[in-house]
């Protein structure tokens, strides 16, 4: 009795590092995702963003797609079905590549390719941003402030169409985004499509960034870097919001980590450049500054060394900042701009979800649910800039001997710098963690921004991946459930209720019902797959 009981957690460890299956092989999963890329670019065509000016409206394909209530219903079902043929894809080439050796390599470059290519040709899926990010840069061009000036002062703003939500709204983005939107808008023939390509290839920029510096990052910190590029660069929410959405997170974050395996690699100064690069898209990335700092210092420093390099760390970023800030006119204008993401709220957020309906409830007593709100919304953005300075201030102590991804692999040699690396790291993750998860307002980008952080330091099979993964399949399905472009005339509500069912049901089977699939999302699954393999 004693014995099997000793064997059950070998069994569960072996099937959770090593889960292997013997039919199908990786490239069936790459053409699979192929498939699923493909079928995205064809829905984009009936549901994907196109500005109200567009010449395409007036295509016969467009007009056909667009305008027709059966076309319209189609284009959304291959939408929802393309996405969760990509998460069978990305889930099943981890199955096929669960060694992660030296040819795993060739496969995630290929899929990578092959993933994106048909997304760079699609109508912006699922968001308006890009051609919110066309008006701003027409508020630069006609010498407007877009820390000050909604899209909204633009004459015929609406023909560009941006969300109404952000129309008055400040930019909260950068300077060097600035730049790249007054760019984009400079280009020949005074078409939104036109303009969207440096968008685009801004945002193939970020996602290549994250190719690189990602899987190097673990492989510094001692885990595999092939499993890290899969996990992260490949992962479909990362491509359908980076590519498909067309977000400038995705420059953002290639920026902020490649900054960071800079400085962790002893070369503070191009380090520190590239975060602020990331600053100058979008300010969030501040929170990195004092992380880099650490990482400059060193494990052994004391509290005058690290004041000083946090002190020259910042200097140097300000110094930058401040002269694109001079060249644009603009300053620091987008200081008064971060708070412009917090002015709205969503239901899986937990300080939004709790806010609003602590509100509510006041309000319909007659109390004043307004003011509820926004206290509650405030102590949550104070709590996370105190638990991030907590992470930055408390004295960094690097593990004795790092965890393993891998519960029966070996662990790798490191040495103190790379494991102080790990442990800077790691608090960062936790800094930008408490930021998002306290914050009112939690797009499902944000969740990427955590994944490569915590990636690039270590995540362990058994509940860590499962949980990404459950994560992954929730922001797959929210993204298709979120906004789809629909003319007034046909039903809002049903082509909805098509994209809610059909992406549910998708989604839920590939991670319950699938039987190829469904072991990395239940354990019992998991365990008795690895048995029948193994028979």
């Amino acid at each position: 009795m004693t014995s099997t009981r000793n064997a059950q957690p070998e069994v569960n460890a072996k099937v959770s590092s090593k889960l292997l299956f013997r039919a199908g092989t990786a490239n069936s999963a790459v053409w699979q995702g192929f498939a699923g890329s493909m079928m995205l670019l064809l829905g984009s065509l009936g549901v994907g963003w196109l500005a109200s000016s567009s010449v395409l409206i007036r295509n016969p394909l467009f007009i056909l797609a667009r305008t027709t209530p059966v076309a319209v219903i189609t284009t959304t079902v291959l939408l929802c079905l393309g996405a969760a043929l990509m998460l069978r894809a990305w889930l099943r080439l981890r199955q096929h590549l669960a060694g992660w050796d030296e040819k795993s390599a060739p496969v995630l470059k290929k899929a990578l390719i092959l993933w994106v290519a048909p997304m760079m040709l699609a109508l912006p899926l699922f968001s308006r941003d890009s051609y919110a990010y066309i008006g701003q840069g027409r508020l630069m061009q006609q010498g407007l402030n877009p820390y000050t000036d909604g899209i909204s002062a633009l004459n015929n703003y609406f023909l560009l169409g941006p969300d109404t939500l952000w129309t008055e709204a400040p930019t909260p983005y950068g300077p060097l985004w600035l730049w790249l939107e007054q760019f984009a808008v400079l280009l020949p023939a005074n078409s939104p499509e036109i303009a969207l390509i440096p968008f685009r290839i801004a945002c193939l920029v970020g996602v290549i960034l994250l190719a690189i510096y990602v899987p190097k990052l673990a492989a510094r910190h001692g885990f595999n870097p092939h499993r890290a590029l899969w996990l992260v660069v490949l992962n479909p929410v990362v491509l359908i919001n980076f590519i498909g959405s067309v977000h400038n997170d995705s420059l953002m974050l290639g920026l902020v980590v490649a900054g960071l395996y800079f400085a962790s690699a002893k070369r503070p100064l191009l380090g520190i450049v590239l975060v602020t690069a990331s600053i100058a898209i979008k300010p969030i990335t501040l929170i990195a500054l004092p992380f880099v700092g650490l990482l400059w210092a060193g494990s052994r420093a004391g509290w005058v060394r690290k004041f000083s390099f946090w002190a020259a760390t910042l200097g140097i970023s300000t110094a930058i900042m401040a002269a694109m800030g001079a060249i644009n006119g603009l300053g620091f204008g987008w200081l008064a701009a971060l708070q412009t993401p917090g002015t709205v709220w969503i239901w899986y957020a937990p300080v939004g979800l709790l806010s609003n309906t602590v509100g509510f409830v006041i309000s319909l007593v007659g109390g004043p649910g307004g003011t509820v709100t926004d206290v509650i919304k405030t102590i949550g953005q104070l709590a996370s800039i105190l638990i991030v300075m907590a992470l930055a201030f408390l004295p960094v102590k690097a593990p004795a001997v790092p965890f393993s991804e891998e519960s029966d692999g070996g662990t790798p040699v490191l040495d103190e710098a790379q494991l102080y690396s790990q442990a800077v790291m790691r608090r960062m993750a936790w800094a930008f963690a408490a930021v998002v998860l306290m914050a009112s307002m939690i797009q499902p980008w944000y969740m990427l921004w955590l994944l490569a952080f915590f990636a690039m330091t270590g995540i362990k099979e058994g509940w860590q991946m499962r949980t990404v993964l459950y994560l992954s399949a929730f922001f797959t399905l929210i993204a298709l459930t979120d906004q789809l472009s629909v003319f007034p005339w046909i039903p809002v509500v049903l082509v909805r209720a098509v994209a809610i069912v059909v992406g549910l049901a998708s989604v839920l089977f590939v991670m319950f019902g699938d039987k190829k699939t469904r072991g990395l999302f239940v354990q019992k699954w998991e365990i008795a797959a690895a048995r029948d393999a193994a028979s």
